[in-house]
């Protein structure tokens, strides 16, 4: 293509502009939103709307995908340089609205310095070229299965797969093209987009394209690419929902699958309507260690559902907790990590109500026994909402038994204090006033204290920040054993 003279005259003042701006801008740097517990996590200065990621994936896991990233957003301050989480990737191009973007890296971030700056309010374009690295390992990302992969984001793994703002307080609408050999099956997070056909496919392979209706955050990512079976079924209320499983294992899975819509019609008389567009499970053939609930497609290990390991009242509950997730953790969100409480505490909750009512596990009995430990949990990871950092590059030890049991074990002290029906009532509410939203801690105290028209500040107080476990409303018997001299902290089996 040709320029005319004043086009690239133009070009010429462009390119000595941006060579000025970055001539002059400090060296670049890993940035946060001042989160306490991952300090260089998430970015100032925009709100992500939404994400359209594209992956091309060509058989083997051992090798990077293909990837473009487009992120449509809104700038929340003047910005000469745009901070995004990325790192175990190639980034081989990135324009900004429209114009190509000069880039680098600073710690895990990609930093880009676009031609002109960005001014607040306005709209912000950016598009990334990049491979995806399936080698994630004990770091998260991609989980390698054994005839493909899958995600497991949490808690600061998605800018391993994409980059992002990585940071469950900056919510946004995904749209996921994965194009795959024909042959493979690839599932990400929301409902198929129709009629998207097999874009830009050949005979040789395929593009399924999804796309969420709810904002999700970062960790709660998935996509699986496999040789799968896609069991559809329908949910209460016509909800459509859909489980995968490995080709040739549906019959055998069966009775595992059917319980879901029952699931969700208990979890919906105690919290409300499902708050999703679909639900269903994920059963790869990978040892993770833990059960993940990615947003409406929550991931499990095929094993514990084949295996012995584990008694089935015990798997049913894990189901249920994930489950419940899609309401304490998904639609409602954390504004901080150090919000976790209320994602992994209620979805402890209805796990453990669920086998007291069907399985004859008392509750009861279980908080007793969480009392008993929990001030060991509290030494050695802190206290429920103000929890310990993780060690570096050990990031899910933040999912301590403090934020399961110990913090399950808050739910019922709470509901011990303002009795049955105020606490369902807050339940109910809690999750219908912050629908596709993020809370905090003071936001739940506070709606608490509404419902129950109490003053409930020491009470919060003891129980969610203090060193140790005050005493339990209704049972002033139970003990908790003095901490040990290095206490326990091994990550729970279910996030």
């Amino acid at each position: 293509m040709l320029l005319t003279s004043r086009r690239l005259r133009a070009a010429s003042l462009a390119a000595a502009s941006a060579a000025l701006v970055a001539a002059v801008l400090p060296g670049p740097e890993p940035l946060g939103i001042g989160d306490p517990l991952f300090p260089h996590l998430g970015n100032p200065g925009y709100d992500v709307l939404t994400y359209d990621i594209a992956f091309t994936y060509r058989g083997a896991n051992t090798k990077p995908l293909d990837a473009v990233t487009k992120i449509d957003a809104r700038a929340t301050s003047r910005l000469e340089r745009i901070n995004l989480d990325f790192t175990s990737g190639t980034v081989r191009a990135v324009e900004v609205n429209g114009g190509s973007a000069a880039f680098t890296t600073a710690g895990e971030d990609l930093v880009i310095t676009p031609r002109e700056t960005v001014d607040a309010g306005t709209p912000l374009a950016i598009t990334v070229t990049h491979t995806s690295d399936p080698k994630g390992g004990e770091a998260g990302g991609w989980v390698r299965t054994a005839d493909g992969l899958a995600m497991a984001n949490q808690a600061d793994a998605a800018h391993r797969v994409f980059p992002c703002n990585d940071h469950p307080a900056d919510k946004a609408h995904f749209t996921f093209r994965v194009t795959a050999p024909a042959g493979l099956t690839a599932v990400a997070n929301g409902l198929p987009v129709p009629a998207a056909g097999d874009g830009g496919a050949t005979s040789a392979t395929r593009t399924w394209v999804y796309r969420t209706r709810h904002p999700m955050a970062t960790e709660l990512a998935q996509v699986s690419i496999g040789r799968s079976a896609v069991v559809h079924r329908e949910g209460p209320h016509g909800l459509p929902l859909r489980d995968v499983v490995p080709a040739g294992q549906a019959v055998r899975l069966e009775p595992w699958l059917k319980k879901t819509p029952a699931h969700i019609t208990w979890m919906e008389n105690k919290v409300g309507r499902y708050p999703l567009e679909t639900y269903g499970v994920l059963l790869a053939q990978a040892e993770t260690g833990f059960a993940l609930e990615t947003q409406t497609l929550s991931l499990f290990a095929m094993s514990m559902f084949t295996g012995d390991r584990h008694p089935k009242w015990y798997v049913e509950s894990v189901m249920v907790h994930e489950l419940a997730h899609q309401w304490f953790g998904n639609s409602v969100s954390p504004r901080t990590w150090s919000d976790l409480w209320l994602n992994e505490g209620h979805a402890t909750w209805y796990g453990l109500l669920y086998a007291d009512e069907h399985a004859a596990q008392p509750l009861e009995d279980r908080m007793r026994e969480a009392y008993a430990q929990s001030d060991r949990w509290r030494a050695a990871g802190g206290p429920p909402a103000a929890p310990k950092p993780a060690d570096p590059g050990r990031q899910l030890g933040l999912f301590r038994p403090i934020v399961y049991d110990g913090s399950a074990l808050v739910l019922y002290a709470l509901r011990e204090e303002i009795g049955k029906d105020a606490f369902e009532t807050l339940e109910r509410t809690w999750v219908a006033e912050h629908r596709d939203g993020t809370a905090t801690t003071a936001d739940f105290t506070a709606l608490a204290q509404r419902i129950s028209g109490r003053d409930l500040t020491g009470f919060f107080q003891g129980w969610l920040y203090g060193a140790t476990t005050p005493k339990m409303p209704g049972h002033p018997d139970w003990r908790s054993e003095p901490p040990l001299e290095r206490g326990p902290a091994a990550p729970a089996e279910e996030h």
